[in-house]
């Protein structure tokens, strides 16, 4: 193979990967510098010289001509004047030596070898790249194919043919993906693992919903409106509090969109996902209130050492502060930073009632704070319930919930 064939199959390869000239020069001139090393021990004093354009190659050995009895007869970068003679007969001591070095001359395997060597440094070198190209994609939507599904993972393939990866963590529980549909996601990390980009994308990231808001409300995406927080419970519940410095522009109402149109198409994306938009503000009680809609707080107590805050509402208001699953109450809680205890306001009609603290002796402690988590603070309020639906709010067990109502029904049955 000579110099032509070489850098012209290489060149090829090259620019099939978009690899731009002057990296394409800088790899061709680096693998022949490694050649002559491997051969001459040292190339500082080698010229090498590379058109890719053409296809040529001129590798020029530069020595410096000395006597015949010079001690530095040995020196890499000299040649004694008798040989330098035989190249050129009028050269003189103090003279230099331009000798070309064919491609043939490092022997056919070092050249399939530098050969392999060119392929193999385009190959890493479309890896950084590919690296590099989604690090700074972090955090950004990209849309791609669908070209395998697998049980713990969704594999997808983006416009340039490279291999992308959405998690099933990372997934929207009721996403359902079938080969060639056509997925977005925002990237969420990108790694190298064992030389090899790894691409990691989610749809369960804040970060995912945050874009899609930019995409479908242009005064979120001009900075108008500012999102302060989002917090997520993928697939089911979402609080998005919002802002804006223009008193002329209502944040929610232009997240929402005229008869809810801006905000479906975003809902459509997350698997009809609940999003419920939030004008943000400093003073925190009304922040808890607008984190707890739809319910209607009447009181609330703050304990701003202990990052926890007690809301009282009335007893029908109490299911909704804590929403299906208790996801209204958890995201409002992570929505505002603090801890919220949800109390029944007790009316003249509940005087009967009696606090789940009086069953401290039968019941233990940590059992009624699980119950009042879910805003359960008396016995009546927890006999109301079913079973199951102690079962979903708490993380009891049916055993311990078993053994709580017999207690509290023989409270109310020795009366």
């Amino acid at each position: 193979m000579d110099a032509k064939v070489l850098i012209d199959s290489f060149a090829e390869f090259a620019r099939s990967k978009n690899v731009d000239r002057p990296t394409m020069i800088r790899i061709l001139e680096d693998v022949f510098r490694a050649m002559i090393r491997k051969k001459y021990e040292n190339d500082e004093n080698f010229d090498v010289t590379i058109n890719a354009d053409k296809g040529d190659l001129e590798i020029l050995r530069i020595r410096e001509i000395v006597d015949d009895n010079s001690e530095d007869i040995w020196d890499l970068d000299k040649i004694s004047l008798t040989e330098a003679r035989q190249i050129e007969p009028d050269f003189e001591v103090g003279e230099e030596v331009y000798e070309k070095i064919e491609l043939e001359d490092f022997g056919r395997r070092a050249v399939q070898m530098a050969r392999q060597t060119l392929i193999q440094k385009i190959k890493d070198l479309e890896k950084d790249l590919l690296f590099n190209q989604y690090e700074e994609l972090v955090g950004e939507i990209v849309s791609a194919e669908v070209y395998q599904v697998l049980g713990r993972e969704v594999l997808l393939i983006d416009g340039e043919g490279n291999e992308l990866i959405l998690p099933k963590g990372e997934q929207i529980p009721k996403d359902r993906f079938r080969k060639g549909d056509n997925a977005r996601a925002i990237v969420h990390k990108v790694e190298m693992v064992n030389g090899n980009p790894k691409i990691i994308l989610s749809r369960t990231s804040p970060i995912f919903l945050e874009r899609l808001f930019e995409n479908e409300v242009p005064e979120v995406f001009d900075g108008l409106i500012t999102i302060k927080k989002i917090v997520r419970e993928p697939g089911e519940r979402a609080k998005v509090a919002v802002e804006s410095y223009d008193d002329r522009i209502d944040p929610v109402g232009a997240c929402v969109g005229m008869k809810g149109s801006r905000i479906h198409a975003i809902v459509r994306e997350l698997q009809n996902e609940n999003i419920d938009v939030i004008n943000y503000t400093d003073n925190l009680e009304l922040y808890v209130q607008r984190a707890l809609s739809p319910a209607k707080v009447t009181s609330i107590n703050v304990d701003k050492d202990k990052l926890r805050i007690s809301v009282f509402l009335k007893p029908d208001q109490v299911s909704m502060a804590i929403g299906k699953g208790g996801f209204n109450i958890r995201l409002a809680s992570r929505l505002v930073g603090y801890e919220i205890d949800v109390f029944r306001e007790l009316g003249e009609l509940e005087d009967e009632d009696v606090d789940l603290e009086e069953f401290a002796d039968e019941i233990e402690h940590w059992i009624i704070d699980e119950f009042k988590k879910t805003g359960l603070d008396t016995a009546k309020s927890v006999l109301t319930l079913t079973k199951d639906d102690l079962l979903r709010r708490t993380e009891l067990e049916e055993e311990t919930i078993e053994e709580v109502f017999r207690i509290l029904r023989q409270e109310f049955e020795q009366e």
